[in-house]
């Protein structure tokens, strides 16, 4: 065996053995706090939607088979409904602001910060291509939002489903209601990696972590404010007529109003009465979206914010190759 060989065989390798798998540890160990929070997060309402699927649902359908509900008006169901109510009202709600928190978590911490103190740059020239860093800052986070919301979701499914004899005598939650028409669809996740991208660029804008960290919760919480404000839109209401002003609707009401005898259609959303003060209404109107509508809503809505995603990402990656003189 010659020299040559022999100093081969034995030099030590000091390549990684899985550079990706150090790459994710590097991303997620200045987090650490961050990655329990979620952790924890997901866990306490994970185990509480569970609790509510099974014993909390039981007890609270005992309660209200007992309480005498079906004869009157109103009556109180007492704790066990109570503990039941809260639970499963919380998880969707959790869903439902867990976006902005992460936009302002991506800004200020993930991002930001790094820029600000000069440990994103030092990463650069040693070891780690700009755009792998970014990728990995991307990939890695998103993909434990991902598995907590989608885990999150399935739960509340879960929930929704077992209690809709309950949601028959009981009318507490709405399907079109905000926070369980987001936290029982794709929309949650959806959300939620929308504002790890509005996070990121809004990092890579400022480059300061408190500016970043309020530019992430802002930005995050006005593009959902705006797409939650125009939901009633993005699908074909269903028009109904009617010659009685009694309600014509059944799910979410998008607009109502009267008929003349001259054939127009006034809206009366705002009147304060049913005919407006008009002695010419000849007929009622309304457009609505009924429970059939949830999961085209849902999906539409879905592939818009991950089309703002998507644009988002692409932003970020220019926004790094400009900052580093093109080197990502």
């Amino acid at each position: 065996m010659s020299a040559v060989t022999v100093l081969s065989v034995g030099a030590p390798d000091r390549r990684p053995a899985h550079p990706t798998r150090a790459l994710a540890r590097a991303v997620l160990r200045p987090h650490q706090s961050a990655l329990w929070f979620w952790g924890l997060l997901v866990a306490l309402i994970g185990g509480g939607l569970l609790w509510a699927a099974g014993p909390g649902f039981d007890a609270a359908w005992d309660a209200y088979l007992k309480s005498g509900c079906r004869e009157a008006d109103y009556c109180d169901m007492g704790p066990a409904y109570q503990r039941y109510d809260m639970v499963v009202t919380l998880g969707p709600a959790v869903l439902t602001v867990a976006p902005a928190l992460i936009g302002a978590w991506a800004g200020a911490s993930l991002i930001g910060r790094e820029l600000e103190s000069g440990t994103a740059k030092l990463a650069w020239t040693q070891s780690v291509a700009p755009a792998r860093w970014l990728a990995a800052k991307l990939a890695v986070p998103a993909a434990l939002i991902v598995s907590g919301t989608v885990l999150l979701t399935l739960l509340n499914r879960l929930v929704w489903w077992r209690e809709e004899p309950l949601r028959r005598a009981v009318v507490t939650r709405d399907w079109f209601a905000v926070t369980t028409f987001t936290g029982n669809g794709t929309l949650a996740t959806a959300y939620a990696l929308l504002a790890l991208t509005v996070g990121v660029v809004a990092g890579l804008l400022l480059r300061r972590s408190l500016p970043a960290l309020a530019a992430g919760f802002a930005g995050t919480l006005a593009l959902m404010g705006v797409l939650q404000a125009n939901r009633d839109h993005l699908w074909p209401v269903v028009d109904t007529r009617s010659s009685s002003s009694e309600p014509l609707w059944k799910g979410m009401l998008v607009d109502q109003g009267i008929v003349t005898a001259s054939g127009d259609r006034i809206s009366n959303v705002l009147c304060g009465e049913p005919d407006c003060g008009r002695s010419d209404v000849v007929g009622y109107w309304a457009q609505s979206h009924p429970s059939s509508h949830f999961w085209p809503l849902q999906l539409v809505e879905t592939g818009i914010v991950v089309a703002v995603t998507a644009l988002l990402v692409l932003a970020s990656f220019h926004l790094l190759r400009r900052r580093t003189g093109g080197a990502a």
